[in-house]
């Protein structure tokens, strides 16, 4: 579990392809720091195992489910993704809850400067993640936090200060760009709960229940 508080900038190394699955290797110097064999590290929103560490780099199995799934298969050497370590039972919550199961791809449609360092982000969102996004609600773009600001049919904007812009890769996105979207793992109890509430005010009519309306 993450909370959406980007640790550091990491940089691929390679996409190593598989004929099933990929191998991602990282350049990053903070993450690596105390991690083990083992551990989950969030890369630009995607959960990875980590796997054959050193000093200042890591590497990742990618599964086909991850490759199909994310926009990390459209990663290429040189390119930067956000890092952020699992959090600890001490850690302070600073975002919301990010699980690294990645709901969507979305594409950065308008990355506007509002002045003194702050930016104004726009991602166009499939229809599939965009039922659950409300305004000032929480959103993971890339395994960053970020709060709603803003919906217009597919068009979903958040503000983005300068400590985000500065230590995330929001500084590098350009028109068109891939990015990962995790939803709010609470908007998706709330719906299971709402659901399964209105079957069973409102069950589905069967032969046997007409039967026993008399019908």
């Amino acid at each position: 579990m993450f909370t959406g508080i980007i640790e550091e900038v990491g940089v691929i190394e390679r996409l190593s392809q598989r004929p099933a699955g990929a191998e991602l290797r990282i350049r990053a110097g903070l993450v690596t720091r105390d991690a083990r064999e083992g551990d989950s590290i969030s890369v630009s929103g995607v959960c990875l195992t980590a796997r054959t560490l050193a000093l200042d780099t890591f590497s990742a199995d990618l599964s086909p489910e991850t490759l199909q799934r994310t926009a990390l298969c459209t990663l290429r050497s040189g390119a930067l993704v956000n890092l952020e370590r699992a959090l600890l039972p001490s850690t302070r919550m600073g975002g919301h809850i990010v699980q690294g199961h990645v709901d969507g791809i979305g594409k950065v449609h308008q990355l506007r400067e509002l002045g003194d360092g702050n930016w104004w982000l726009t991602v166009e969102v499939p229809v599939d993640v965009e039922r659950y996004c409300v305004f000032k609600g929480s959103i993971s773009i890339d395994g960053v936090s970020l709060t709603v600001a803003s919906l217009e049919a597919n068009l979903l904007s958040v503000a983005v200060i300068p400590h985000t812009y500065v230590h995330t890769t929001m500084r590098a996105y350009r028109h068109g760009q891939p990015v990962n979207l995790e939803i709010d793992i609470v908007a998706k109890y709330v719906e299971k709960m709402l659901v399964s509430r209105d079957l069973n005010v409102h069950p589905k009519l069967t032969d046997q229940k007409l039967r026993e309306l008399g019908y």
